[in-house]
């Protein structure tokens, strides 16, 4: 399943830093961020609980952009 988010982020380099922390995250098969548009395209596991794979990526990007956002 994939999904796309309206995110918050001020600069390119801030937006590689989140694609790769969401990469890392269990549950998430693939990510791409765009600064451009301000989106987050994200494609889920098989079976994954998405709303909770989103809660540990908005985690994970917090913790190298802390001022980043994603509107779930």
């Amino acid at each position: 399943m994939k999904k796309s988010y309206k995110i918050d982020v001020d600069c390119a380099n801030c937006a590689n830093k989140m694609e790769d922390a969401a990469k890392k995250t269990a549950g998430v098969k693939d990510c791409s961020v765009s600064f451009m548009s301000l989106k987050m395209n994200v494609e889920f596991e098989e079976g994954a609980d998405v709303d909770a794979v989103m809660k540990e990526v908005l985690k994970n990007c917090k913790k190298v952009e802390d001022d980043c956002e994603i509107f779930l």
